[in-house]
């Protein structure tokens, strides 16, 4: 397959180029859409393994005495609490409460001067966008801040099987580390980052490392019989483990409240956009990110008008035909109170209205 010249590539790009892989840009990169098949691949994860190329993702190094109380005050998590070995998902926020992107922050500890560090992951389409936002309100926090993203790749390794193919690579065992938990290792004296974090709704790896031993890890599951999976099966896992993805159903005019985020919001601590979730709280939010079920197989589609009443009340942020339930799924917004389980409702699909019901979330899980 000829490069594109105006797209970005990983470094796993030739490798899928060999497994005939077939390509779609996603915000500047050209990245995997699917190998095999959409289906084979999200059957992989549900019942086995599969692995995903995600080095389009940003990937942010922090050092600084204060680090977690720096960022404390650009997310509504309360970082001060994380101990060592540990991650949190959370959300950057801008001053109306609005959601900046969502982030995973990797806590390392400190060192004997009582420096911490600490790896931030973020969206691919946001990367630019967030690293003005840190820079700008880290500015004289004596922090320093470094973009890995071009240089280092990220493999995630997805599926209940997972533990079986990546442990023996390793001295250590990750069977001890727990979700959301991680560590430094080596390889050939390499270092290798990896966490127990995903986007599936699986058990799972995460793993950041050289181009060169990323290669050589991708090439050796292959081997093993791990199937590659590209982007169509990512949105499909993620969607039925009613993960938002930001975009859809995460932006700057959506709070973590309306997006069913709660649970990463501590409100014992000063963060930027403090004051409006905390009036949500008060008041209850004005609307809600539900999960929708269809009636039949009609697939509800990004930005399909959602009718009750006769009138339109919202929007579907992401749809598909879920390959595990073999159903019509989606997530969308609707008023508070349109939001409770049970609630009826019609999906405008191509001019005409057919029937849904919303469900409780996620409409999979593993756990």
């Amino acid at each position: 397959m000829t490069e594109s010249s105006n797209l970005l590539h990983t470094p796993l790009y030739s490798l899928s180029c060999q497994s005939k892989a077939k390509f779609t840009d996603f915000a500047g990169w050209e990245m995997p859409l699917q190998y095999s098949g959409l289906k084979k691949e999200h059957q992989a994860v549900r019942e086995s393994v599969g692995m995903f190329d995600i080095s389009h993702m940003g990937k942010f190094s922090l050092q600084g005495k204060n680090l977690r109380s720096s960022l404390n005050y650009l997310v509504p998590s309360d970082l001060r609490i994380l101990e060592k070995g540990k991650a949190q998902y959370s959300v950057l926020l801008n001053h109306k409460g609005g959601i900046i992107d969502d982030i995973i922050f990797y806590y390392q500890g400190q060192n004997e001067d009582k420096i911490e560090s600490g790896i931030l992951i973020v969206n691919a389409s946001t990367t630019a966008k967030d690293w003005n936002w840190l820079t700008e309100n880290l500015y004289n926090q004596d922090i320093e801040l470094k973009d890995n993203s071009k240089d280092l790749a990220l493999i995630a390794l997805q599926g209940k099987k997972a533990l079986e193919y990546l442990n023996p690579l390793l001295t250590e065992d990750l069977e001890s580390i727990p979700s959301f938990g991680h560590l430094t290792t080596e390889i050939d004296q390499e270092k290798i980052f990896i966490a127990r974090t995903g986007y599936t709704g699986e058990d799972g790896f995460e793993i950041m490392t050289s181009p060169s031993i990323a290669q050589r890890l991708w090439q050796y599951f292959l081997n093993n019989n791990v199937i590659p999976c590209g982007l169509g099966c990512r949105d499909t896992l993620r969607l039925e483990a009613c993960m938002g993805l930001y975009g859809q159903e995460m932006n700057e005019e959506i709070t973590p409240l309306e997006a069913g985020l709660g649970w990463i919001v501590n409100m014992n601590h000063e963060f930027i956009g403090k004051e409006i979730l905390a009036l949500q709280k008060q008041e209850k939010v004005k609307k809600r990110l539900v999960a929708i079920e269809m009636e039949g197989k009609y697939i509800a589609r990004h930005d399909y008008p959602i009718i009750i009443n006769n009138q339109m009340v919202g929007k579907i942020t992401s749809g598909t035909l879920s390959p595990t339930l073999n159903k019509a799924i989606a997530l969308g917004y609707v008023p508070y109170n349109y939001s409770k389980i049970g609630q009826k409702l019609t999906v405008e699909i191509r001019g005409n209205l057919y029937p849904a019901t919303v469900v409780k979330k996620p409409f999979y899980s593993r756990f």
